[in-house]
């Protein structure tokens, strides 16, 4: 929950008040956010008993952002060097993906629920044209391998999310999950996932 400071139609500042998890702690920050909204103010003795005056509404729950969570991935993601791509669709695919593994247009829902500005279908699939003719899988490789390189451990995993989702989505028997070794340029075993 966030109490959004407004001065007509222009946002002058966001206070982050707290995430609820049930109907308890809504109404708990519900509380917490009107004392921090009014604080420092005294109250009328109107009473509620008495006619004339306008009623005044409570606060009320127009959207719940995972900002922070958001902010969170956006800051993983630059840090990886992924930025280099200035893709934001591309960006908003993979990051929707890490929080709900789903297809490239049901993602637009994931976004919509983080309350991320989603893009359209339509947005989604010129963007998959570009990753393809601007070879986004060998600009992620690099900037992977330059993100891991100074650290010395690197390794290969591969993992088909396809293959395992739609298995299970199904209630078809569970795909198995070897281990097996890889070799890397330094002859060193690297494990890799197969499903």
């Amino acid at each position: 929950m966030q109490i959004v400071h407004k001065r007509g139609r222009t946002v002058r500042g966001i206070e982050h008040v707290g995430s609820a998890h049930d109907e308890v702690e809504l109404a708990l920050l519900m509380q917490m956010a009107q004392e921090r909204m009014h604080a420092g103010q005294g109250q009328l003795p109107l009473g509620e008993d008495r006619p004339g005056g306008r009623p005044v509404a409570g606060p009320a729950v127009t959207a719940t952002p995972s900002l922070v969570l958001w902010e969170a991935l956006e800051r993983l993601y630059a840090d990886l060097g992924f930025d280099a791509l200035k893709d934001r669709t591309f960006k908003q695919l993979v990051l929707g993906r890490i929080v709900e593994p789903t297809s490239k247009v049901d993602t637009i829902r994931v976004l919509g629920e983080l309350g991320v500005k989603a893009p359209g279908q339509a947005t989604v699939y010129r963007c998959l044209s570009r990753a393809v003719e601007r070879g986004y899988r060998d600009q992620l490789g690099a900037a992977c391998y330059a993100h891991a390189a100074p650290t010395g451990r690197l390794g290969a995993v591969l993992y088909d999310l396809t293959t395992l989702l739609c298995r299970h989505r199904h209630n078809s028997v569970y795909a198995d999950v070897l281990v097996m070794p890889m070799f890397g340029a330094s002859e060193q075993v690297s494990p890799a996932v197969v499903g």
